[in-house]
């Protein structure tokens, strides 16, 4: 790899990575006219060929558990958390887990289409409670390219004026489920919030794409587009305006700054060859993952940027959160007397509980909402483990145990906002390097009390519901350990946003209020990197919606030759 290959072309734009930042920028830029190319570190998706919604387990070679029970066939081709000849390294005492994506697309073909809006609060947590920073953009500021991505690619919903989440532009929700109603009961009686969630799968059809058919195995991808990716949703109307080059298996190595200081090229690894090629462009947009972009910016030294690009303010890679999760459920004896009957639905909640203590002082700071589902969907790979370990015996009687239990668990996840701390954060390995010859991160990571306290209510709301609801209540958390009452271990949820915050001083910030960098002006981030904080809402539809944001204002820059 030690010659370069040098593309003579130079293009408007180029894009590192194709999930929701980085495949709304290539719509938004390619339709504004700029010719765009996208480098993707995996390979092509063909989703006749890559989504298993529709297969049987008798289909499949391994009955969709692959070879030695440890995988699951049927989900869509989308990540990992090992990537041979790929690694990540930890510090000690920390524990974190980093969820990649190697497909045009990236983690959008396979992640829970919970399509949540920040609230004004979210916006200004410092001025609210004095912990962290203020984002220097207000919710009024993202409210219109809320508009249009709810727009462009259809969310369910309701109106409901709930403060700490906000409505949008909503397609109508699909009606409860027995379980869903179950739960709902036993939230009115407790005075907790429940109602309709918000997810991005189409209820009507949009843009030519047809609504869901409640085969509810949204996990396995999705072949007629009814639900959100990248892959399906914002790439193809790129690739029809006739700008947009798309090269796969291309893995970024560092993007190259002039002598003016400006980005002129990225170099990446050619997997099939394992060639270094150089790829030139008057314009450079990162959106490879919060951490995979802080990681090719800090690989991006040289004598202009020694600390990494865009690093002078020495905050690339910190500021790093994950959401704070926390797991319960609840057996049910009323779910064994209803009929058995088609109970899929969506492949995702029908309802769910926003944040409904905001109005009130609580023992700890921000807060969380609740999802939850259980009923008589497909079984999926180890549903039964559990059933097997409680009950002895083989083939009839096992079986017959395990009908019994079948549907009538319903299981609750909270989801909180994690308080960006000075023991989390992610930097370059100095004695390690991936099979690319890439340097590689290491992390660091932390909970503080705050969201220890934060998993500790989670557990007890959890209780309260289930037995308000007449069910008995099931938890591993413990109220000591490593992860006390349950809480998540760094980066389990996928949530991880942060590592090259927005900011209105360029000494404690990476960005600019679009998300363009302080040091390099023709430089982009368009992921979540640029999170200020991580609210307790899902990050996607924001990423979505503060690309949409950026790429207009590139292309602003780029027709008054700025760029």
């Amino acid at each position: 790899m030690s010659q370069v290959i040098r593309s003579p072309k130079v293009f408007d734009v180029c894009i590192i990575g194709s999930g929701a930042g980085g495949g709304t920028a290539a719509k938004v830029l390619t339709e504004g006219g700029l010719n765009v190319v996208m480098l993707e570190a995996g390979p092509p998706l063909n989703p006749a060929k890559d989504f298993k919604e529709h297969v049987w387990p008798y289909q499949l070679t391994h009955r969709g558990v692959g070879v030695g029970g440890h995988s699951d066939e049927f989900m869509a081709p989308n990540g990992f958390w090992d990537i041979e000849g790929e690694p990540y390294t930890t510090a000690p005492g920390s524990d974190f887990h980093w969820f990649r994506s190697r497909i045009v697309g990236g983690r959008t073909n396979h992640w829970g289409r919970i399509a949540l809006r920040f609230a004004p609060v979210d916006f200004l947590s410092q001025s609210t409670d004095g912990m962290g920073d203020d984002w220097p953009i207000t919710y009024a500021d993202v409210s219109p390219y809320y508009d249009k991505v709810e727009s462009f690619i259809g969310v369910f919903g309701s109106k409901e004026n709930v403060p700490s989440a906000p409505d949008g532009v909503f397609l109508p929700p699909p009606v409860p489920r027995c379980t869903e109603t179950i739960v709902k009961k036993a939230c009115d009686q407790l005075h907790i919030t429940c109602i309709p969630s918000r997810l991005a799968i189409l209820t009507k059809p949009v843009n030519g794409r047809p609504p869901c058919h409640y085969c509810g195995q949204c996990g396995r991808g999705c072949v007629s587009a009814s639900n959100f990716s990248s892959s399906q949703v914002m790439i193809p109307p790129a690739q029809a305006t006739g700008r947009f080059t798309l090269i796969t298996n291309a893995m970024a190595r560092e993007i190259v700054v002039g002598k003016d200081g400006r980005a002129q090229a990225v170099s990446y690894i050619d997997k099939a060859t394992r060639t270094e090629m150089r790829v030139h462009a008057r314009a450079f947009v990162v959106a490879a993952s919060a951490c995979e972009s802080a990681r090719l910016l800090l690989n991006s030294r040289s004598s202009l940027f020694p600390n990494g690009l865009a690093n002078s303010s020495g905050a690339v890679g910190r500021y790093l959160t994950d959401s704070v999760g926390s797991d319960a459920y609840g057996y049910f004896p009323q779910l064994e007397k209803i009929p058995r009957h088609n109970h899929d639905g969506t492949g995702g909640m029908h309802m769910y509980t926003p944040w409904w203590k905001y109005d009130r002082k609580n023992d700890f700071l921000r807060g969380y909402h609740i999802e939850f589902g259980g009923g008589l969907d497909m079984p999926g790979v180890g549903e039964f483990h559990g059933v097997c370990e409680e009950y002895e015996g083989y083939g009839t009687s096992l079986k017959q145990a395990c009908r019994s239990k079948y549907g009538n668990y319903i299981g609750f996840s909270g989801r909180g906002e994690m308080i960006p701390n000075a023991d989390t954060y992610c930097e370059i390995d100095p004695n390690v390097v991936d099979k690319w010859g890439i340097p590689v991160l290491r992390f660091h990571f932390k909970w503080s009390d705050n969201e220890i306290k934060m998993a500790k209510d989670m557990q007890e709301t959890f209780r309260s519901i289930v037995e308000a609801a007449g069910g008995t209540f099931f938890s591993d958390a413990k109220p000591g350990g490593d992860l006390p009452y349950g809480i998540s271990e760094g980066g389990r949820i996928i949530h991880e946003v942060g590592t090259a915050r927005m900011g209105g001083n360029p000494a404690t910030s990476v960005l600019n209020v679009h998300s363009q960098a302080h040091d390099v002006r023709n430089l982009f981030l368009c992921d979540g990197a640029s999170f200020v904080t991580n609210p307790d809402k899902n990050p996607t539809l924001s990423i979505m919606a503060l690309s949409w944001r950026s790429s207009e204002h590139l292309l602003d820059q780029a027709k008054k030759g700025q760029i």
